[in-house]
């Protein structure tokens, strides 16, 4: 093979399993796994833009993180399942681009909008006399809009970086989707030293959000404590536990996958890892965010019961 990745018409991803019955196996519970995301996701989004009630900050950025991850486990498993159906390991050039580019947008950008969403309580508690002023339509709207273009900008440059180094190390995958890490394996190590200015820009963005949200929560916690009724800290602290709980779960599964010591990696793994923080977070958000928010339950109980 050619050290040029001009050469390279596909990639072969990681298979889950290797027997056919596993395989379909595999197909069936990814299948689950992908309606009970589009029904989680699917029913938030629809309830919140039907109903006039919900049409506040909060809900607005809960309806671009369905959104967001809706996206997010639409890029990898429908392309996995379909492997596994068909018996195939093969992705196009052109479609590992495209899956690579697609997950780091989506994937930043919701890191992003966690970060808006934690701004968001922090007025809500901190300041709430000012909260229709600090986080108005128009704030809100480019608040927004700031997440989804930090998420574009940091894919582009990460995906022409990645796809301009030559590989030099064959076309085999390590993971169930093409994700940057596994496609650097395969470039030729002297081209590393190409992607560090970009990979720079991507760690002071992540490493900006998460002191943000970290500052945010330390500010909500004194301010929480402060409260003189017992009562009114638990109606405070509630409104961001489902919040608190997805960050924890996006930021733990993520550092882990990629920050775990070299003496423990393995494919199986690496493989376990990446399923965590880039399928199981969309499956169990929607969840996370119903049961702790009974408006919502509410809202959907009844736009369910009146379709029927």
């Amino acid at each position: 093979m050619s050290n040029s990745s001009s050469s390279i018409s596909q990639f072969l991803l990681l298979p889950f399993a290797d027997t056919r019955e596993l395989q379909l196996v595999h197909f069936c519970l990814f299948l689950g796994i992908y309606l009970a995301a589009l029904l989680g996701n699917g029913l938030i989004i629809i309830t919140i833009a039907c109903d006039q009630h919900l049409h506040t900050p909060m809900y607005f950025f809960l309806l671009n993180l369905s959104v967001l991850d809706l996206g997010c486990i639409s890029t990898t498993v429908p392309k996995s399942m379909a492997n596994s159906l068909w018996d195939t390991r093969a992705i196009s050039y052109t479609g590992c681009v495209a899956q690579l580019f697609l997950f780091a947008f989506l994937i930043v950008t919701e890191f992003c909008l966690l970060t808006v969403m934690a701004y968001d309580r922090y007025v809500a508690i901190c300041h709430p006399l000012h909260y229709g002023t600090l986080l108005g339509s128009r704030a809100c709207v480019h608040m927004a809009a700031a997440a989804w273009a930090s998420g574009f900008l940091n894919a582009v440059l990460h995906t022409a970086n990645t796809f301009s180094l030559p590989l030099c190390h064959g076309n085999a995958v390590d993971q169930f989707f093409c994700e940057i890490p596994q496609i650097l394996k395969l470039s030729c190590s002297d081209a590393h030293l190409r992607e560090n200015g970009v990979i720079v820009v991507g760690v002071c963005l992540d490493f900006g959000c998460f002191v943000f949200i970290v500052v945010s929560y330390v500010q909500i916690f004194r301010a929480v404590l402060r409260i003189p009724s017992q009562q009114g800290r638990h109606k405070a602290f509630s409104t961001c536990i489902p919040h608190l709980a997805v960050v924890s779960l996006f930021l733990i599964s993520a550092v882990f996958a990629h920050l775990k010591p070299p003496s423990i990696s393995s494919l199986f793994l690496d493989l376990v890892l990446t399923f965590l923080y880039s399928v199981f977070p969309p499956v169990v958000n929607p969840f996370i965010y119903s049961m702790k928010n009974q408006e919502l339950k509410d809202t959907m109980w009844k736009l369910m019961t009146g379709c029927f």
